[in-house]
């Protein structure tokens, strides 16, 4: 039995996770679970994993756990605060940490996992965009996986199965597919208007809604995009976006003798966690197959820039690399914030991410010191510059 430890299990990528652990009972069991908030459901997760620990968001979140389970007889550790989280990721006999934190919150409980020797289901692309520079080296260090969470790059990692070279020899360049968001059928200059509400109506996926924001700017594209360079070290110029609309290719690689391999599924992301439980074995599952006839046409077309110049804004930022891609990060996290509260429009965003990078002097080779210093900087700055420039 795999046991695992899962950061963020009241999440999307959480709850989903744990849907899987209890269709394999024999096959997966839990040490840790952690979530932020919403201390009902993380009860009812206790109740059935039984986890070993378990962190939440501070002292009244472990009353309120320790409350609605004072009828168990043996309560799990439970540990506050990103410290806790911290203990948790590295706690025990935990094979795998599934990282579904949103944000550069998960980058020290996975830093804390690999130490600990534990490999890392990552859905949290923001760990490697802020710290790549610090993450790879640890990873190849302590000698543990990285296994891809996020469809796209699950997509990559499982069509590179195929390749029996090594160092991914023959590979040309990879292809991440995009949805095209919420906005994908509207014109440029309707993103004037455009609501909160409107945001988060993703056409294909039901995901948390900073996730669902950064899609309808393509963002998420674009952090997948720096993300892809240290997962499978290929330059940004090896690394294309093209917008699908069906979401049924996930993401496709192209080998130097131009053959290309592509991964197809329903957009359902338990396909994507399952591979990163079980590999490098695949399990059956009762979940409906894909059925081509059915899906019936599948389109493609290159993405607007003048709609999404998040992308050549992070293409930028990632070619720049060192702490650039932190403050990228961190402002993006603060720009979204400040989109849902309906503080900035929309089109502020862009705008903002701009504004915010350009006012930066990246550190080469940064240490997470440095990391940690320019994320702070950088969701200071984008209180700075909406202030003076959102009107």
């Amino acid at each position: 039995m795999k046991k695992l430890t899962l950061l963020g299990s009241t999440g999307s990528i959480g709850t989903q996770t744990l849907q899987i652990v209890a269709a394999y009972p024999e096959r997966f069991g839990v040490v840790g679970l952690s979530a932020h908030s919403n201390m009902v459901l993380l009860s009812e997760q206790v109740r059935q994993f039984r986890p070993e620990v378990v962190a939440v968001a501070g002292e009244p979140e472990r009353r309120q756990l320790r409350e609605l389970l004072a009828d168990l007889a043996v309560l799990p550790e439970i540990w506050t605060g990103p410290s806790g989280l911290v203990q948790v990721a590295a706690h025990g006999a935990s094979q795998v940490v599934v990282t579904g934190v949103v944000g550069v919150a998960g980058l020290l409980p996975t830093l804390a996992a690999i130490e600990a020797g534990k490999d890392i289901a990552l859905a949290n692309k923001e760990t490697l965009v802020a710290a790549g520079p610090v993450v790879l080296p640890r990873i190849r260090a302590k000698g543990v996986q990285l296994l891809p969470i996020d469809s796209e790059h699950s997509a990559i990692f499982q069509c590179l199965q195929s390749n029996a070279l090594t160092q991914n020899q023959g590979l040309n360049k990879i292809i991440l597919t995009a949805s095209g968001g919420a906005f994908r059928d509207w014109p440029v200059e309707r993103l004037q208007t455009a609501t909160v509400r409107d945001a988060l109506k993703h056409p294909n996926w039901v995901m948390g809604k900073k996730i669902t924001v950064d899609s309808a700017t393509l963002m998420n594209k674009g952090l997948e995009v720096i993300e892809a360079h240290w997962l499978f070290g290929l330059d940004y110029d090896q690394i294309e976006i093209v917008i699908h609309p069906q979401s049924i290719i996930h993401s496709l690689i192209e080998w130097t003798d131009t053959s290309v391999l592509a991964q197809l599924g329903w957009p359902d992301m338990r396909l994507p966690i399952l591979y990163a439980l079980s590999w490098p074995e695949r399990l059956s599952t009762p979940w409906r197959p894909l059925d081509l006839v059915e899906v019936g046409t599948l389109t493609f077309k290159a993405p607007d820039h003048e709609k999404y110049p998040c992308m050549q804004l992070a293409y930028r930022v990632g070619r720049v690399g060192g702490t650039l891609p932190a403050v990228l990060n961190a402002a993006n996290e603060a720009v979204v914030e400040l989109f849902l509260q309906e503080s900035i429009s929309f089109t502020d965003i862009p705008r903002l991410l701009a504004l915010t990078c350009d006012a930066h002097s990246p550190v080469q080779q940064p240490t997470l010191v440095d990391v940690i210093e320019v994320d702070h900087w950088a969701r200071q700055q984008v209180q700075r510059q909406a202030q003076r420039t959102v009107v």
